[in-house]
C-alpha cells in the first residue's frame, strides 16, 4: 500500500475536525445576520404605522414565501407587509455572503492541502505506527533482542544484532545508545587512572621528605628547611590539582553555576592584565584595549579562562618574551587574544590540547608540566558561554588563542 497517498486516523480527524468547525463558524454568522437584518425590516414596518395606534399583535400568512405577508395587528387597523420586500432587500447581501463562504472553504482546501504537505514526514511517521500496532504481537522477536542486549553488555565493542528485519530499527538506536554509554565509562575510567597517577607523584614526594625528616631531619637544619618546603610546594600542587578536578567534576554534573549578567571583557581584560604585571615580573605584558566590549556571561568564570591562557603562555615562554593580551569586536562577536612567544605546539597536538591530563612529550618533561587540567577547564568555560576557542600555534615561534563569545 502506497503511504504516501493515505492519511493517518489522526489526521483525518483533524481535517474533519477543521472544516466541522468552518461550517460552524459560517452558520452561526449566517444565522445572526438573518435575525439581524429581519429585526432591521420589523423595525422599519413597525415605524410606518402612525405613532397614535397601538400594537396589539404580529402574524404571519401565507402558504409560501411568495403570498408570505407580516401582519401587525393595531387597536385600530391590520396592516399587513410582503416578506418579498424583506427577500429582495437582503438578498444582495446574503448572496455576496455565501459567494465569499463559498470562496473561503475553497480556499481551506488549498490551505489544508498546505499544510498536509508540510506534514508528510509526520503523517508517514504515524502511518508507519498505525501499521505497527495491527501487526500481532510476537514475543519471540522480544526475547531474542533482550539476548542480544544482554550479550552486549557483556564488553565494550560489542552490538546489538539479532537478524531480524523488523527490529533493525530498533537495533539502531540501541547500539547508539550503547556506544555513548560504552564512550562514557571508558572516559570515565580513564579520567579516575589519570587523576590517581596525577595524585599518586606529590603524596610519594611528600612522603619521601617525610621520612627524610624522620632519619636526618631532626638534627640537620638544611635537610629540615629543604623537606618543609618541598612539602609545602606538593601539598600546594595536590591542593591545585583536587580543585581542579573538582571543578570539571561539577561541571561535568551540571552543578557548576554560572551568575550570567553583562560584563566589559575589555575591563576583565585589563584586570588580567595587572595581576599578570604585578605577580610576574619575568614576561613582558602588552594590553591593547577596545571599548563596548559586553558580553553575556559570568564575570568570575571568563576571569579565569583568561587566567589559564596567560598563566600557560607564561609558563612556556622564555624569560624576557612578551605576551599580547588583546580584545576585539565585530557587528555580532566579541572575543579576546592571548598570545606569547613560546616553545608553540606540534600540528598534531593541536586537537588534544583542551583533552584532560594531555600534555605533550616536550612538555611533560620540563620543570612546568602542569596537571593537564587547565585548559580543560578554559574550554569547559568558553563552552558553558556558547563561546568558541581558536588555536594558531608555530613551533618556536608562539601561539595564540582567539576565544569568541555573542555580543551582548
Amino acid at each position: 500500500m502506497n503511504v504516501n497517498k493515505r492519511t493517518s486516523s489522526i489526521a483525518r480527524e483533524i481535517n474533519s475536525s477543521f472544516f466541522f468547525n468552518k461550517f460552524k463558524s459560517f452558520f452561526n454568522v449566517d444565522l445572526l445576520l438573518v435575525l439581524a437584518s429581519f429585526g432591521i425590516f420589523f423595525y422599519r414596518c413597525y415605524k410606518s404605522i402612525p405613532a397614535d395606534e397601538f400594537l396589539e399583535s404580529i402574524d404571519f400568512r401565507g402558504n409560501d414565501y411568495t403570498n408570505l405577508t407580516l401582519l401587525i395587528t393595531t387597536d385600530l387597523s391590520i396592516y399587513d407587509f410582503p416578506m418579498l420586500d424583506y427577500l429582495y432587500s437582503v438578498g444582495t447581501l446574503l448572496f455576496v455572503i455565501l459567494l465569499y463562504e463559498i470562496i473561503n472553504l475553497l480556499g481551506s482546501l488549498a490551505y489544508t492541502s498546505r499544510i498536509r504537505k508540510e506534514l508528510k514526514p509526520l503523517n508517514e511517521l504515524a502511518l508507519q505506527a498505525e501499521a505497527i500496532s495491527e501487526v500481532p504481537l510476537d514475543s519471540t522477536k522480544f526475547e531474542e533482542l533482550e539476548k542480544a542486549i544482554l550479550k552486549a553488555e557483556d564488553k565494550n565493542g560489542v552490538s546489538v544484532s539479532t537478524g531480524d528485519e523488523d527490529l533493525a530499527s530498533i537495533e539502531a538506536a540501541l547500539n547508539s545508545l550503547l556506544y555513548r554509554m560504552q564512550e562514557a565509562m571508558k572516559q570515565q575510567t580513564r579520567f579516575v587512572d589519570d587523576a590517581s597517577h596525577e595524585l599518586r607523584t606529590p603524596i610519594a614526594v611528600i612522603q619521601g621528605y617525610a621520612n627524610m625528616l624522620d632519619r636526618w631531619g631532626k638534627d640537620d637544619p638544611a635537610v629540615l628547611e629543604e623537606s618543609i618546603q618541598a612539602i609545602k610546594n606538593e601539598s600546594d600542587n595536590m591542593k591545585e590539582l583536587i580543585d581542579q578536578l573538582l571543578f570539571l567534576a561539577r561541571g561535568d554534573n551540571g552543578r557548576q553555576k554560572l551568575t550570567m549578567v553583562s560584563i566589559d571583557l575589555s575591563t576583565i581584560m585589563k584586570e588580567v592584565w595587572e595581576e599578570s604585571t604585578m605577580i610576574d615580573q619575568n614576561h613582558t605584558y602588552y594590553v591593547a584595549e577596545n571599548k563596548d566590549c559586553c558580553i553575556i556571561g559570568d564575570s568570575a568564570m571568563i576571569k579565569q579562562s583568561i587566567r589559564i591562557f596567560v598563566q600557560n603562555a607564561a609558563k612556556y615562554s622564555a624569560p624576557g618574551n612578551t605576551i599580547k593580551l588583546s580584545v576585539d569586536k565585530t557587528d555580532t562577536k566579541v572575543s579576546y587574544l592571548i598570545q606569547d612567544e613560546g616553545m608553540g605546539i606540534a600540528n598534531e597536538e593541536i586537537s588534544h590540547i583542551f583533552e584532560r591530563f594531555y600534555r605533550s612529550d616536550e612538555a611533560r618533561n620540563s620543570s612546568t608540566g602542569g596537571s593537564g587540567l587547565g585548559l580543560s577547564i578554559a574550554k569547559w568555560i568558553i563552552d558553558a558561554h556558547k563561546g568558541s576557542v581558536e588555536v594558531i600555534s608555530r613551533q618556536d615561534f608562539g601561539t595564540r588563542f582567539i576565544v569568541s563569545f555573542d555580543r551582548a
